[in-house]
């Protein structure tokens, strides 16, 4: 397992790599929403020019937006912050949460990337061919920022193999040495808040 736990590292580290970038994209996404509510109240006592505040910032807001939530997915994914209902879970042992995390991510996780995958595909490509552009005066190109559903969904799908080979060597006893755990996980430059992935 340790070749696969390894590997799973890398993952991490591309995972954390864009994390940090989605962070950064955040502070420009409020700094563009500020700039829009800011120029739309001056523009309401003809302090500034209206044109400004067109629909190119208001869609650049919108894509910053989806910039966002599409490649922080991975980001949560990797540091166990989406919202998990349990009424269970928080009372197993490290390798019981190991299990379920192995079910789940075979079970639900992987098939729904990949479904969203081939779903998506022939509407980006489709978009892509075309050169789709907004249909709103001053809009952006549409066909960019629907590529980013493929590559968003590409690191969920990478980051979810990463959570199931850690979860699958917790699970199988491949994991127990702590201290080993945690100087790979230093190595990796990867703060593991999840108990279950070692």
């Amino acid at each position: 397992m340790r070749p696969l736990v390894r590997a799973a590292h890398a993952v991490d580290r591309l995972t954390v790599a864009v994390g940090q970038l989605t962070a950064w994209l955040t502070l420009v996404m409020v700094l563009v929403g500020a700039f829009n509510a800011i120029v739309r109240y001056l523009d309401k006592y003809r302090l500034f020019d209206h044109s400004l505040a067109s629909n190119t910032y208001i869609e650049l807001q919108w894509y910053l937006f989806s910039l966002v939530f599409l490649l922080g997915a991975a980001y949560t994914l990797q540091r166990d912050r989406h919202v998990r209902v349990d009424v269970v879970y928080g009372r197993l042992g490290r390798r019981a949460k190991a299990w379920i995390d192995v079910v789940g991510t075979l079970v639900l996780m992987l098939p729904f990337c990949v479904f969203t995958l081939w779903v998506s595909w022939p509407s980006v490509r489709n978009s892509w061919q075309i050169r789709e552009m907004s249909p709103d005066p001053g809009g952006l190109p549409r066909y960019p920022i629907k590529a980013v559903i493929l590559v968003a969904f590409v690191l969920l799908l990478l980051q979810g193999l990463s959570m199931l080979i850690r979860s699958l060597a917790v699970a199988l006893g491949d994991a127990d040495d702590q201290t080993d755990v945690a100087s790979d996980d230093a190595a990796a430059g990867v703060d593991r808040p999840r108990e279950g992935w070692g």
